[in-house]
């Protein structure tokens, strides 16, 4: 059995879309899902410094277009077979949206350009940002956070749960760590999954109820409480709603496990959620999409494990 996961913000690193140019078809496919995002997605993924690409306007269209590159280069939407579950990180379910056919690649993007303008200028409101705490006990970890005046923006299972709030709030937190934790800085501009993010959302419901999305394809895991959704309307709803509402990828792999998943496929930029799929779905084989160069044995690990 096979999921196809797709990351979220943060994922992106200066120059990873390079390689792939070298590809037939790419370069107009992402000239294509440029016009669609209003941003120059070549640019921004091959020449762009880390500052540049951190920029949430410019993050989220980056992360979602590149899925799809990799999505188009191993024909997922054709390969994987009707059992394969799909779930993606936070914007990432923009990406999962598109992958399992609920919205066109030219939707998706559209759409991702509202929630990117849309969060960015909330997150310039307030200096806000997130961080990654590791390690310690759960329960110590999540009254920490609140202790701190922050919210458990993403529960990401496998001892990472994602704090996120106001700069002097996440600071504190450093300061003051939960025994036998780390709290990590993370490359995002403002405090995702929160109510700071309240302002994007009237923009972005209103941008989905033009849209006519399709029911999905293949089994698509929702952020807010791992379940699959069958509905392309409810899929855009829990889109919106996600914006400020935590990201429990904890209860997605309690999903996974329950469908017993033997492979998790990572979109491009990988690495992120195959690294949260070896510590929290133990025996289950793993492979991140980062270059061309992992395409064959991602075509490999998807026929493994379709069956």
């Amino acid at each position: 059995m096979l999921a196809i996961v797709c990351p979220g913000q943060g994922s992106q690193t200066p120059g990873f879309l390079a390689p792939w140019l070298e590809l037939d078809g790419t370069r107009d496919l992402l000239a294509s899902l440029s016009d669609a995002a209003g941003v120059d997605l070549i640019r921004h993924g091959t020449e762009s410094d880390e500052e540049t690409i951190k920029d949430t306007a410019v993050a989220q269209p980056l992360i979602v277009a590149a899925g799809l590159v990799a999505a188009a280069a191993l024909e997922a939407d054709a390969a994987a077979p009707e059992s394969t579950v799909v779930a993606g990180h936070s914007v990432g379910e923009i990406t999962a949206a598109a992958v399992t056919g609920v919205l066109s690649p030219a939707e998706a993007l559209s759409l991702v350009r509202v929630r990117a303008t849309g969060m960015a200028r909330a997150a310039a409101a307030t200096p806000t940002g997130m961080a990654a705490v590791v390690g310690g006990d759960q329960d110590e970890v999540l009254a920490a956070i609140e202790a701190a005046g922050l919210t458990p923006a993403n529960v990401n299972g496998a001892g990472q749960i994602v704090a996120a709030g106001t700069a002097e709030a996440l600071g504190a937190l450093a300061e003051s760590a939960p025994a036998r934790a780390r709290v990590i800085p993370l490359k995002v501009a403002g405090a995702f999954h929160t109510e700071h993010m309240r302002p994007a959302v009237d923009d972005l419901a209103a941008h989905v109820a033009g849209l006519s999305p399709s029911d999905p394809r293949l089994p698509l895991l929702s952020n807010r409480d791992g379940e699959a959704v069958e509905s392309g309307t409810d899929v855009l709803a829990r889109i919106v709603d996600q914006v400020t509402r935590p990201v429990r990828w904890d209860l997605c792999m309690a999903t996974m496990a329950t469908r017993q998943v033997t492979g998790v496929l990572e979109l491009l930029p990988g690495g992120t959620l195959t690294g949260l799929a070896k510590r929290g779905l133990k025996g289950t084989a793993q492979l991140a999409v980062k270059t061309p160069e992992d395409l064959d044995a991602a075509r490999a690990f998807l026929a493994e494990h379709s069956a």
